[in-house]
């Protein structure tokens, strides 16, 4: 029942779906229950997501058949290009629920900042160059403004 109800999910990786596979077939075989090697193969490349299926119509028009060994080389190669293609996120097809639930109840330290405002460092002043104050607070900028005849409270005012 294991054996045709398994399908790959990208979390493992296609070459340990295979290894899978390949571990329940020879358990079948101590059964006595004998799988041609090429069967083997077609059923693994069945139970691939949809993401392969130019795959597996390339090994469908090819004549030579693949060994397992073959396949699992084939397979890792395309899931290669897929992870290029695609990008890492791409590939991984579904997520294992046990792993998505633990990181979506997750409670750790929170890298955004508070929302009551932003948290303040110590400022430095980008006129003087001293630090506990901004620009528009420098003293030594609201006198450099007046003798340049830009008088900051003439300009409020008016708005």
């Amino acid at each position: 029942m294991q054996f045709s109800s398994l399908r790959m999910t990208g979390v493992k990786g296609v070459r340990e779906h295979i290894m899978r596979m390949r571990d329940i077939a020879a358990r079948l075989k101590t059964l006595e229950v004998d799988m041609f090697e090429s069967l083997l193969v077609h059923y693994i490349l069945n139970t691939l997501p949809s993401q392969y299926a130019p795959f597996k119509i390339s090994y469908n028009t090819h004549r030579d058949k693949w060994s397992i060994n073959e396949l699992t080389t084939m397979c890792v190669q395309e899931e290669g290009r897929l992870i290029m293609e695609q990008g890492e996120n791409g590939v991984l097809l579904t997520v294992d629920k046990k792993k998505k639930d633990k990181r979506a109840n997750w409670k750790g330290k929170d890298k955004m900042q508070p929302q009551g405002g932003i948290m303040k460092k110590e400022s430095k002043c980008f006129f003087c160059k001293k630090k506990g104050h901004m620009k528009n607070d420098c003293i030594k900028f609201q006198q450099w403004l007046q003798k340049k005849g830009y008088d900051k409270s003439a300009e409020t005012s008016g708005k």
